[in-house]
C-alpha cells in the first residue's frame, strides 16, 4: 500500500500533495473523513479473496489479516463500531455469505472492535452493479441504503468517543462505499470508510 494517498478517498498522491484531499475530493467531498484499506487487489491478495467470495475457502485470507493485524490494531480501537455494507440479497443467496459482515467478524476478533449488521440496511431491488456502467451503476445505487428503524437506540449502546466504519470488502470505484455512507451519516458521528483490497481507478464513479 502505498504510504502517500488522499486521506479522504485513499487514492495514491504525490508525497508533497498528502494527505490531501486530491482534486476530486476537493470538487465533490466525500461524506466519510477517512478511507482506509489494506491490500490492492492483485496477485495473491485477489486470489484469496476470490476463494473466499466464490468457494468459501477462507484460509488464505484469514493469513492475510493475521499479517495484517498490527495496522488494522493501529486503524481500529475497541470504542469504534464497524457497520457492514448490505448485500444485495441475491448475492447472499447464492454465496449463503454475508462478506462484509464476516470480514467484519473477522477485524472484531483482531482488534475488540464493536459491529452491528442491523443499523445499515439495503432496500429495494437493484440490478448486480458488476453489469451496469456509469449513470446505470449510480441510478442503481441511488437510495439503494437506509437506516434501520432501531439504528438511533441501537447506537446508544456502543461507546460515543467510538469511530464509526462503514466496512465493504472490496473497494472498485467508491460508488457502494460513497452511498452507504452518505445514509451512515444520518446518525449524527463522524462516518469512516475501511474495505479489505482496493483497485486503484483514477476515473471514480462518485
Amino acid at each position: 500500500m502505498p504510504q502517500h494517498v488522499c486521506q479522504s478517498c485513499g487514492i495514491p498522491l504525490n508525497p508533497s500533495l498528502a494527505p490531501g484531499p486530491c482534486g476530486q475530493c476537493l470538487r465533490k467531498p466525500l461524506p466519510q473523513q477517512q478511507t482506509h484499506h489494506l491490500y490492492l487487489y492483485q496477485d495473491v491478495v485477489r486470489d484469496a479473496i476470490l476463494a473466499w467470495k466464490l468457494q468459501g475457502q477462507d484460509i488464505a485470507l484469514n493469513f492475510l489479516l493475521q499479517a495484517a493485524e498490527p495496522q488494522l490494531q493501529h486503524i481500529f480501537s475497541k470504542h469504534d463500531l464497524l457497520l457492514p455494507v448490505p448485500m444485495p440479497m441475491y448475492r447472499m443467496r447464492r454465496s449463503g455469505l454475508h462478506h462484509s459482515a464476516d470480514l467484519c467478524q473477522k477485524i472484531v476478533h483482531a482488534t475488540g472492535a464493536n459491529m452491528d449488521w442491523q443499523i445499515l440496511r439495503r432496500k429495494g431491488v437493484h440490478q448486480r452493479q458488476s453489469s451496469l456502467h456509469g449513470k446505470a451503476r449510480q441510478r442503481n445505487l441511488h437510495r439503494a441504503f437506509r437506516l434501520s428503524g432501531q439504528a438511533l437506540s441501537r447506537l446508544d449502546t456502543y461507546p460515543e468517543q467510538g469511530k464509526i466504519w462503514v466496512v465493504d470488502d472490496i473497494l472498485t470505484t467508491g460508488a457502494t462505499l460513497r452511498h452507504a455512507c452518505q445514509v451512515a451519516k444520518q446518525l449524527k458521528r463522524p462516518i469512516f470508510a475501511f474495505s479489505f483490497a482496493r483497485t486503484w481507478h483514477e476515473n471514480r464513479s462518485l
